[in-house]
Order: C-alpha cells, then structure tokens, then sequence
C-alpha cells in the first residue's frame, strides 16, 4: 500500500478513535427539595452532559411557577415562600417549555435515610465470633429508571490484612434503592477472604442495556442474589491459617436489578502460569515474593473504556512484586478476555513492583482511549506499557488536569520505598510521559499519604500535600509550612469551585488566609470505614446539582445516611457522573485503598466552561 494513503488512513483513525461518543447512562435530574432554615426550601436539580448549551429550568411549586424567568445561571434555586407541596422541574429549550416533568416532596433533613439490616454474625472454624459492619459502597442504576441505587459490601469484623493470619466471616454484597428498598443479597462465601484487598466490586452498565451490572471475583460457595451456588457448595479452601490459596477462582457478572449470576468464567489473572488455581508453597514464592499469600491475594479493580467507547473490566492482581492486569468485556451476556498484561513476560519486566494499592484511569494520551495508571506505571488502552517511571510501589494516587499550564493531566503521589524514589518522597508527574514536574524530599521514610485539591484561590491550579513537607502549589512552591491534617479525600460542598476536606465523619474548610480549617459538617452518631484511612462508604455526585454527595454508616451499622448540600451555588457544571473519568472513579472508589474521584478537567477557581463531554447514553 502506497505510504501516504496508509499515513492517511491512520489518520483517520486516530480521528475516528478521539471522537468517538463514550457509552454512558440515562440519568434523571436527579431533584430534591431540602427544608432549610427559617422554613426555606433548598432545591437542586441536574444539568446533563447531554442538555445543549441554552437548556434553562423552570421550577414548580404545586402548580404555582416559582421563578418569573427561566433558571439558566445554576441548577439550584431556594424557595422562600414555601407552602409544603410538591416541587417539579420542567426543562426549557430555544424559549420553549418542554412537556417532561421530575418531581421531589420535601424532605426535612438534609439527608436521605436508608435502614440496613446486617447479615447474621458467626463462628470461625477456631471458634472465635464475628459480627459484621457496612464497608465500601457503590451507585449504579440497576433498574434503568435514571436513578442510582446503592450497592453495600458488608465486611465482618475479623476482616483481616494480606499480612494477617486468621480465619474471616463470608463477604456479603446488597442493593438498595433510595426508598430503602432492599432488593437482593449475595454471600460471596467461604473461599473469598475477608479485606481491604480481596474484594473489589465494578457496579457499571457494562453492555450498554440501560442497566447496571455488578463484577467481582467469586469461588464454591457464593450464593448469588437469586439464592443460586455457584460451583461446589461444600468446597472449603481454607488451610490452617485461614489463607485460600488453593481451589477455582471466578469471576461473575451479576444481573443489577436481581443480583443473580448472568455469567461466570475462570478468574484471570491466575495464581500460577504453570500451575493454575494450585501452586506449590515453591512456585508462589518464585512468582510472588512470598508462599504465605501476602502478595498473590492483592487485588485491585476498575473500569475502563479501552476502545474509546465501551466499559471494560479491568481486573488486577499483585503491585508489590508480580503485576498482571486482565481487561474483560462483556457483551450478549458473555464474559470476554481482550487482553493480559503480565511483568513476567518480556518486554513488561520493568513494570514488577511498580502498582499502588489501587489505579485510577483517565485518557493520559489524547487518543480519545483510556489508560490504566497503576501508580509508578502506565498500560495502554491496547495492553502495551506505556511507561514505567521506576519509582515503586506508593498508597495514595491522584490524577487530573491540576496544573492547567502544563498541557494535559498531572498525577500527584506519595512513595514507599526510598530506595526507588531517591530524593523525591512526594512528587507531581507528568501524566502522558511520567517526567516529574517536582516533588517534596522524602527524608528516606515511608510516605503514606499524598493529597491534592484546589483548597487556595489565590494560586493557580491545585494546591498538594502529604505526609512530610508544607503545602505546595502548582509549580512546587511551599506556600505554607502548615498543611491541612486532612490528607484523605476531598468534597465539592460549598458554593465556590474550590474543593473541601473529607476525613472520618467530617466535612471541613481550608481557610488559606489563616491556615486553618472550619468545620462544616459533622456526621454525629455516623462513621467512616477502613481505619486509619477514615474514608466513606462513598463519596460521589449522587443527587442535586454538580457538587458531590457523601453517605456514611450508622455506627450501629442499622443504617446508611447519604447527605447533601444544601449551600445555594451561583454555578452551573453539567453532572460530574457524565464526565466519564469522573464516572469510573466513583466505579473504582471501592479498590483497596479508597481514593477520591477526580474529573478529566480542572475544577476550580478560575477555571473554564467545561465543554459538551463527548457521550451518549443508552436511552
């Protein structure tokens, strides 16, 4: 073939592939009405990225229209004069009022409330008691309605680190809806370790049917939400320690509105090459690092639209040493590999070692394709490595536009080991290339923590901070040598576009000009998961408008509250759940070590019109 026309066509190609719509779900407007103070009525509703641009609101008390011109500036309104009645929401496009109509009764609280009942505690074969709590949780639209339900792990209280020997209570999964419906149960069984690193669970609408699906990592013994095993029901792996490093490994599609298994193949990545589901305490060891179970049971999980314009599956196994990253596509009801990365195989060695306790994903090369960022390596949306920075294994991973002078995203990460970061314990990396920016002396200790969020309008871009070090801006200037103690997550809460701090049960602001934080939030009678990591069930932009929702446990565990805001913003940003790096963080948010989601543009004061995304939804 000629080389000009071949130069063409791939060309054209490249154009296809970064201007292809991204699948992504029909959603509603997501409206709620918020009794406030002095009798006033909070009211929030959703701009969708699919609205056109000079899509305006008019908002409806009973019968009575409450805004003398059509809403265009936010998608918030607060109501002064209410009356107790209904509010609705019609959409008004090219001056024209349109027909469809979304309604919310008032809700006195500035949360909704959804009443749990806690699976039964039990006894370990050593005869030590167990009781459960809520853990992670994760939304998706199981029933295709347009509204989000909850999906809840629940852990029991031996849950136990890679690390740790002991037997652990079964690992459960539920559905909710916002009414507090229950809709199913599923008990992943006696052979899936109880964790922070065993079970990772994609809620996503992965064949583009308009309804989600659920994908984890199964074995004997799950019963799915339909009552139904899966494999042997008597089969018990679990040796003397309480470890499962023997026995089939699965991985199963679970119907969203039922919980029951659509489809269940062999788990990839498998524990052995050679050996399979049944290495030797020898052949774990060469592989892994270790023939206890430490390394070869971390897992981590996410999703990905590898084409461009479909979700895919990712699932991972191993960061320390070994790193294997499988990516599934599911299609007519079919699980299917599209492909395996392994650092075992030549020329992916540089990549061993080189994940965190979770990835995140984002389009890092503008192919309109997205990557998987392990943490000190990147994998292309084709399964090729795209780099390996060689910096090691860190806990904590931020990526987005943070530096809007510098073209495309930046990652923000802390490091472990000294010996492979050198100098530079924290450091802000160039996310298509992985060419540090600048990074903060490390002092040759273990860095646990890394954050980083717009918290200082006065600084162009985001502002970063870590376990050791001040707070940083854009361009690595220490700017302050006392940083916020929150160094978690972070909530769009208030009325600005900058980002506020999220940790344990709290909700609080960086005032830059003291330097010191105010409570906004706190969650009284209500806790966070995970430890010291103090992370919630979840964090996400569930309801209202763009800024984002956060839902933690009772302490009791009797009950999930999901609270929202109810500051009135002079802003107008389509849905966050429709920019799809955003979307896929909120379906990754549950991976190991809970990180916070992240847009594919910078957010934050000063920023630009977010463009139209590219996207198409399923109805």
């Amino acid at each position: 073939m000629n080389s000009k026309i071949l130069t063409s066509l791939l060309l054209f190609s490249t154009i296809l592939s970064a201007t292809a719509q991204r699948q992504m779900e029909h959603l509603n407007r997501g409206l709620i009405a918020i009794k406030g103070e002095n009798n006033q009525v909070y009211i929030g509703w959703r701009l969708l990225g699919t609205d056109p641009s000079d899509i305006a609101f008019n908002l409806y008390r009973g019968k009575i229209k409450i805004n003398k011109t059509p809403l265009s500036a936010s998608t918030n309104y607060v109501d002064t004069n209410p009356s107790g009645e209904v509010y609705s929401i019609k959409t008004v496009i090219k001056g024209k009022e349109q027909k469809a109509v979304e309604s919310a009764k008032v809700n006195p609280n500035p949360f909704i409330s959804i009443p749990l009942t806690p699976p039964a505690g039990g006894t370990t074969p050593k005869g030590d008691a167990y009781t459960y709590n809520a853990n992670d949780a994760s939304v998706g639209d199981l029933d295709g309605d347009g509204e989000y339900e909850i999906i809840l792990k629940w852990d029991p209280s031996n849950a136990k680190d890679n690390s740790q020997r002991g037997y652990t209570g079964n690992v459960y999964l539920d559905a909710y809806k916002l009414n507090g419906t229950r809709l199913w149960r599923i008990d992943l069984g006696r052979n899936i370790r109880a964790g922070a690193h065993y079970t990772q669970f994609m809620v996503y609408d992965f064949d583009g049917d308009g309804k989600a699906e659920i994908i984890c990592k199964t074995a004997d013994a799950t019963i799915d939400g339909a009552g139904k095993v899966i494999g042997d029901a008597n089969a018990d792996f679990r040796n003397e320690t309480g470890y499962i490093l023997s026995g089939p490994e699965f991985l199963t599609v679970f119907e969203g509105i039922s919980g029951k298994a659509i489809d269940t193949q062999d788990f990839y990545p498998k524990r052995d090459v050679e050996a399979g589901d049944n290495p030797t305490p020898e052949q774990m060891k060469a592989g892994w690092g270790d023939n206890y179970g430490n390394r070869i049971d971390r897992y981590v999980s996410a999703v990905a639209y590898l084409d461009g314009k479909k979700p895919s599956f990712i699932a991972g196994r191993g960061y320390y040493t070994r790193l294997v990253r499988v990516a599934w596509d599911f299609k007519k009801g079919k699980l299917q590999r599209r492909w395996i990365f392994d650092s075992k195989d030549a020329p992916n060695e540089n990549y061993a070692g080189m994940g965190n306790h979770s990835m995140t994903v984002g389009d890092v090369d503008g192919d309109g394709k997205d990557e998987i960022i392990n943490g000190s390596s990147v994998i292309d949306a084709n399964g090729k490595g795209l780099y390996s920075t060689w910096l090691g294994h860190g806990d904590a991973l931020h990526m987005t536009d943070m530096d809007p002078a510098n073209p495309g995203m930046e990652l923000w990460q802390s490091y472990e080991e000294s010996k492979k970061y050198g100098q530079y314990g924290l450091r802000l990396n160039d996310a298509k290339t992985g060419k540090t920016l600048w990074g903060v002396d490390g002092g040759g200790k273990d860095i646990g923590r890394a954050m980083a969020s717009d918290i200082d309008p006065t600084h162009p871009g985001y502002e970063y901070w870590g376990s050791v070090g001040g707070l940083y801006n854009s361009k690595g200037v220490e700017i302050s040598t006392t940083r916020p103690s929150s160094i978690n997550f972070a909530v769009w809460w208030d009325a600005d576009l900058t980002r506020e701090l999220l940790d344990k049960n709290r909700i609080d602001k960086w005032d830059y000009k003291t330097q010191t934080t105010k409570n906004l939030l706190t969650a009284e009678g209500f806790t966070s998961n995970n430890g010291t990591k103090g992370t919630p069930a979840l964090s996400a932009d569930i309801l209202g408008d763009w800024r984002e929702e956060v839902i933690w446990r009772k302490e009791d565990n009797t009950k999930l509250r999901i609270y929202t805001t109810t500051i009135p913003a002079d802003n107008r940003i389509p849905t966050l759940m429709h920019d799809a790096q955003y979307r896929v963080a909120i379906a990754w948010q549950n991976s190991a070590y809970n990180q916070p989601p992240h847009p594919s543009f910078f957010l934050g004061e000063g920023m630009k019109p977010v463009s139209q995304p590219n996207i198409k939804t399923n109805k």
